[in-house]
Order: structure tokens, then sequence, then C-alpha cells
């Protein structure tokens, strides 16, 4: 990489480092399953982004 590119995006520089990555799964009634693929068409976003966001929010 060079020092042009590391100094526009500097999340880059540091893309040597792998987060470590755990795998969850999630069993959910249909109902609920229903509710997330429903907001998921409303919003244009994953589960996947849906459920990380909910996360991060977490206190």
């Amino acid at each position: 990489m060079n020092k042009a590119t590391a100094l526009k995006f500097p999340h880059l520089a540091t893309s040597n480092k792998k987060r470590a990555l755990k795998r969850i799964t999630l069993n959910l009634p249909s109902d609920e399953a229903q509710n997330l693929e429903k907001y998921c068409e409303q919003t244009g976003k994953s589960a996947i982004d849906v459920i990380r966001e909910l996360i991060q929010a977490l206190p």
C-alpha cells in the first residue's frame, strides 16, 4: 500500500491484522424471522447488518 492510500484510508493501513470472528447461529420463531425479513426489505439492510447494529448499540 502506498503512503497516499494509507493517508486517505487509514483503516486500510492496519488491514493486515484480522479481527477474530465468532460464528453464531440464531434460531428464531417464524414470526420473529418474518419481522426481521420485513425490516430488511424495508431498509435495504441485510439481516447480519441489522443484528450487528443492534449488538453494537448495546451498553
